[in-house]
C-alpha cells in the first residue's frame, strides 16, 4: 500500500495568503510543487493530498494545476465559499470536472462569525457534497467549531467530515479535558473522521511524546480505521521540518499493529478521499 501525506499545502505568495503577514518568517516564502516532492521523497512518502490554504478561487486552481504535473499529487481539497450557496454550487460543478478534485475546505477558523456550520447555506453545501461523495474538510476546529460539526454530522448522515489536526488539542490540562470530551461526542457519528496532524508548535522541535495523550484518546475515539497521518507541511519548518515532525509521527503509528499501520498511513485516505489504490509508488517528479 502506498504511503499518502493526507494534509500538504503548497503557495506562492503572489497569489495571495495575506494571512502570512503575521506568519512566522520561515512560512514568509514560496512552497512549491518540486519543494514538496524532495521533502515527500527523502521521508519515503509516496503520494499526498494537496489542501487549501486560502479562502481563495485561484489558490484552488494552483493545487489542481500542480496534480496534472505531479503523479504525487493524489489529490485536491479545494475552496467553496460555506457561506453562499448558490456560489459554492457553481465552484463545485467547476471544480468536480478535474479528475483530482476530492473535497472541501475553508478557512473557518479565521472567520469571526459563529454558526457557520450550521447555517442554512451550510446545510445545503452539506447535502451536495454528500451526493458527490465529496468530504468536507474543517480546520483547528476546538474550542468554536467541534461542536457545531458534530451537530452538521448529525444532520447530514451521509456527509463525511474530516476534522484536520484532531481539532488542534490544547496542552492545558482543563482545556484538554473539554477537548477530549467534544471530540469522543464527534467520533460517535460514523461519518466523521480525523487527521493526526498539525499537533507541532512553532518554534519547538516536535517531539512526538508531547502529544501521546492526545494520540491516545484519537485512537479511543475513531480506532485506526478513521484517522489518517497527515505532515502539514510547510506548517512544520518551524518545528524541525517535514522529515523530523512525519519520523515522529511513524513513531507513533510503528507501535500499532500492520492493519492498523496501513489505515493511518494510506487506507483511511485512500477510502475517505476515493483515491486510486493503483497510484504510483515512489515521488518521481513530473507525471
Amino acid at each position: 500500500m502506498r504511503t499518502i501525506d493526507a494534509h500538504l499545502h503548497l503557495w506562492n505568495r503572489a497569489d495571495g495568503y495575506h494571512w502570512l503577514a503575521s506568519a512566522d518568517e520561515a512560512l514568509r516564502e514560496d512552497f512549491t510543487p518540486e519543494r514538496a516532492a524532495a521533502e515527500l521523497r527523502e521521508a519515503g512518502v509516496d503520494a499526498a493530498i494537496l489542501v487549501q490554504a486560502d479562502d481563495t478561487e485561484l489558490d484552488t486552481m494552483s493545487m489542481l494545476s500542480a496534480s496534472d504535473a505531479f503523479s504525487w499529487v493524489a489529490g485536491v481539497v479545494g475552496w467553496v465559499p460555506i457561506d453562499d450557496a448558490k456560489r459554492a454550487e457553481a465552484l463545485l460543478d467547476r471544480w468536480c470536472a478535474h479528475p483530482r478534485f476530492r473535497g472541501v475546505r475553508q478557512l473557518l477558523h479565521d472567520d469571526p462569525r459563529d454558526g457557520l456550520l450550521l447555517a442554512a447555506p451550510a446545510r445545503r453545501l452539506a447535502a451536495l457534497l454528500a451526493d458527490r461523495g465529496l468530504p468536507l474538510d474543517l480546520p483547528n476546529a476546538f474550542p468554536r467549531l467541534l461542536r457545531d460539526a458534530t451537530g452538521l454530522a448529525r444532520l447530514e448522515e451521509g456527509l463525511t467530515i474530516v476534522v484536520d489536526h484532531l481539532a488542534k488539542p490544547p496542552r492545558d490540562d482543563e482545556a484538554f479535558e473539554r477537548w477530549a470530551t467534544e471530540l469522543a461526542a464527534a467520533a460517535a457519528s460514523p461519518n466523521v473522521v480525523a487527521k493526526v496532524s498539525g499537533l507541532n508548535r512553532a518554534g519547538r522541535p516536535f517531539v512526538a511524546a508531547e502529544v501521546r495523550r492526545a494520540w491516545g484518546t484519537a485512537l479511543a475515539c475513531f480506532g485506526p480505521e478513521r484517522l489518517m497521518l497527515g505532515g502539514d507541511w510547510p506548517m512544520t519548518v518551524t518545528s524541525g521540518g517535514y522529515g523530523a515532525v512525519w519520523h515522529e509521527l511513524s513513531g507513533l503509528v510503528d507501535e500499532l499493529s500492520p492493519s492498523e499501520r496501513d489505515a493511518l498511513r494510506g487506507g483511511t485516505a485512500t477510502r475517505v478521499y476515493r483515491l486510486d489504490p493503483r497510484g504510483p509508488v515512489g515521488v518521481d517528479g513530473l507525471t
